[in-house]
């Protein structure tokens, strides 16, 4: 994990009570607060970015994006099967 930044988050106490139940229900500790968080927002920027490519790609043919994403892993094996043979 790359060096960690503070961030100073303000949420409603019924919230902070719902998440801090939710971490001691199976035996978290309080530091465990800012792995979950993080957990959190990666899987929400994850959902976002999905819908978003989901909607711009609404009315791409399933062929074409089929042929694109093939293209896209193959170039991804291609680079990774490089780098390892260094």
């Amino acid at each position: 994990m790359d060096e960690p930044v503070r961030w100073t988050v303000r949420v409603s106490k019924d919230t902070d009570v719902a998440v801090r139940t939710f971490l001691a229900q199976r035996g978290l500790k309080k530091g465990d607060l800012a792995k979950f968080v993080e957990e959190a927002v990666r899987w929400r920027v994850l959902d976002q970015t999905v819908a978003e490519t989901k909607a711009r790609n609404a009315k791409v043919r399933r062929a074409t994006l089929e042929t694109a994403i093939g293209k896209a892993v193959a170039a991804v094996r291609a680079e990774r099967t490089a780098a390892s043979k260094r």
